[in-house]
């Protein structure tokens, strides 16, 4: 069965998408800690990112990398901070998320959000990936 994330990929379920290669695919979190919080992952469904050929491992860091720029661009931070937790969903994937201190990050409290504030965010980010 696939996952929420393979189906994003796929088209059957909604994202608000950020960035997107042939291989990669960076999106908001539905759910986020903080404002620009996005999820990075493979096109390629694979549960556990150390699991990912090397080559693929390599190219979604890299990938992450260009869009932590664009969130860093978009929203008022002091750095991207980036975590793997790898049990909530089986398909490899990167947080990243806007710092502003130490204990910015917290992934029990998460924020609520408008549609169009998704929309507007992820527009931002869009437009400043290059």
């Amino acid at each position: 069965m696939s996952s929420i994330f393979s189906k994003i990929v796929q088209g059957e379920i909604p994202a608000y998408k950020v960035a997107e290669s042939d291989q990669f695919l960076a999106f908001l979190d539905i759910a986020p800690v903080t404002k620009g919080h996005t999820l990075v992952i493979p096109k390629k469904e694979v549960d556990y990112i150390f699991d990912l050929e090397e080559e693929l491992y390599l190219g979604l860091h890299a990938f992450a990398k260009r869009v932590a720029g664009a969130i860093e661009q978009s929203i008022t931070c002091e750095r991207i901070g980036q975590t793997v937790l790898g049990l909530e969903v089986p398909h490899a994937h990167i947080h990243l998320v806007p710092l502003v201190n130490m204990q910015f990050i917290n992934f029990n409290h998460r924020q609520s959000m408008t549609d169009e504030d998704f929309k507007a965010i992820a527009d931002k980010i869009a437009s400043n990936f290059k």
